[in-house]
């Protein structure tokens, strides 16, 4: 599951009490096509290669869809759904030559391959397991036992509440049962005592056929010892005060999940993102949460045909939320890349076949959707306020930070650990580090921010979301954060803008303060 945010250079502890902007590069075209003439070839069509998922891209006018969609036909497609809306068809086929045919009609603007892997469910792969952690015994903490201070119950453990004073915001506001944070991801067990009492089902669905599908506990883990991804992001959102476990950035407003990830290998494709996406604005959820990035190119390049499409299907889903309102919120990746560099190393793409080595231009290279216009892009930081050792960076590609946890960070007791304690599938707890879990923290605060100024425009929260961080700045010591002399990168910019830190680490207190 080397896709999802916290798992590129993470480890993974987990406790028992019962637990990876900029220009649009072509991605997102300007108005619809003028409607084609059917040129669609009478031809045979060969279907018996290997059946693939395309999204294709075109006009949103009527006489265009439906002349690509006859063409989609034509050339041995099937169309698992069409998102007229935004101009995506998402399609099967098992014709070797359907995306370079489709490519040919009037009225395409790009069509392409979501993988290249056909559509069967392949092997887990991740970087370690959880471990459960077992509480002492005559412990003071327990799971179901509200602390003297009337705190959670496990909310010591929590260094990154107090480190972007949400636990201070709580006590103003802990945000409006109106607003909705949706979970892109592996979906959420929406049983456990801690989410249970902000879970919106009305607003939950799995997309991961690329098409929504609404019915009751659709929105769970495949597998939740393996899909565990999606519940622990949630929690870091919204996990209730209710007198168990812990509490979230923004305890009070509703959570929902929008499950985008594929069984076994838990992968996550761009007509399942873009399902989500759409979803998530059609159902009046206010913010998304995306730790992940789509499946199988760390890095979606604007000259190579399938990858363009890629990124344009989801460019344009994602850019529908946000008209519809969404504030979207992605994770910057966990290994350590400047993203403003001349060339980054990609040794991890494809990731559902073969990898194969390759330089990319991150001018020309967007990781999608963290990179795409519009998104609030998050890197990572530890108990001690500085970057997480694995955390992605680049100067204006970096908005804000959070805590996403450090194991080298090691915060003062109770916490004893540097990475973040958050809900796990079956009503468990577990720590995780990586963007992953500073993205929530981001979501938490947005929805802290609609629900003080519920009419502000995505725009609008993003800017209060800069001019309330707290940056830290680049410090004069060099960055060596595992201490073997090798230095792992360099802050720059100012006290106000760095590529460690964008405009810094968020604030839940101001962010409730009007």
């Amino acid at each position: 599951m080397a896709h999802l945010r916290s798992r590129r250079r993470h480890a993974l502890l987990a406790v028992p009490v019962g637990i990876a902007l900029t220009a649009s590069l072509g991605f997102l075209p300007g108005a619809a096509s003028a409607a084609p003439r059917d040129t669609t070839a009478k031809t045979a069509v060969t279907t018996d290669g290997p059946k693939l998922s395309y999204v294709v891209n075109t006009g949103t006018d009527r006489a265009t869809l439906t002349k690509v969609k006859k063409a989609v036909k034509a050339a041995g497609g099937s169309i698992v759904e069409s998102y007229d809306r935004i101009g995506v068809i998402v399609a099967h086929s098992g014709n070797p030559e359907f995306a370079k045919t489709l490519r040919a009609v009037p009225g395409v603007a790009s069509a392409g391959a979501t993988r290249t892997a056909p559509l069967t469910p392949a092997a887990t792969t991740d970087v370690g397991k959880p471990e459960k952690l077992k509480l002492p015994k005559g412990s003071a903490l327990s799971a179901n036992r509200q602390a003297a201070d009337g705190k959670e119950p496990l909310e010591s453990l929590q260094w990154d509440l107090p480190a972007i004073k949400a636990d201070q915001a709580a006590k103003i506001n802990p945000g409006s049962r109106k607003v909705t944070v949706g979970v892109i991801d592996t979906g959420v067990d929406d049983t456990h005592p801690d989410l249970a009492p902000n879970f919106s089902a009305a607003q939950s669905a799995s997309c991961v056929t690329g098409k929504a599908d609404t019915t009751p506990g659709s929105w769970r883990p495949f597998d939740p010892e393996e899909d565990y991804h999606g519940t622990h992001v949630a929690g870091s959102i919204a996990a209730a005060r209710n007198g168990a476990g812990i509490a979230g950035v923004a305890p009070n407003v509703k959570v929902s999940a929008i499950k985008v990830s594929t069984p076994g290998k838990s992968l996550f494709y761009a007509e399942s993102v873009v399902c989500a996406f759409v979803f998530a604005a059609d159902h009046g959820v206010a913010v998304t949460n995306n730790s992940y990035y789509v499946d199988p190119w760390l890095f979606n390049c604007a000259d190579d045909a399938d990858q363009k499409a890629i990124g344009e299907a989801v460019g344009r889903a994602a850019k529908y939320a946000q008209g519809k309102g969404i504030v979207n919120v992605a994770s910057a990746g966990n290994s350590n890349f400047d993203l403003a560099a001349k060339e980054i190393n990609d040794t991890s793409s494809p990731n559902d076949t073969t990898p194969v080595p390759r330089k990319v231009d991150p001018s020309k290279c967007l990781d999608v959707p963290a990179q795409l216009p519009g998104v609030v892009t998050v890197s990572a930081t530890g108990p001690k306020a500085l970057k997480s050792y694995y955390s992605n960076y680049g100067l204006n590609q970096i908005d804000v930070a959070a805590p996403g946890g450090d194991k080298y960070q090691v915060p003062e007791l109770p916490a004893k650990d540097g990475r973040i304690l958050s809900t796990m599938p079956g009503g468990d707890w577990a720590y995780l580090q990586g963007t992953s879990m500073a993205g929530p923290h981001v979501a938490g605060v947005a929805a802290l921010l609609k629900s003080t100024h519920p009419k502000s425009s995505p725009q609008e929260i993003q800017w209060l979301l800069k001019a309330q961080a707290d940056n830290p700045g680049c410090s004069t010591t060099p960055y060596d954060p595992d201490g073997d002399g090798k230095i792992d990168g360099t802050c720059t910019g100012t006290k106000h803008v760095n590529n460690f830190y964008g405009y810094g680490i968020v604030d839940a207190l101001d962010a409730v303060q009007k």
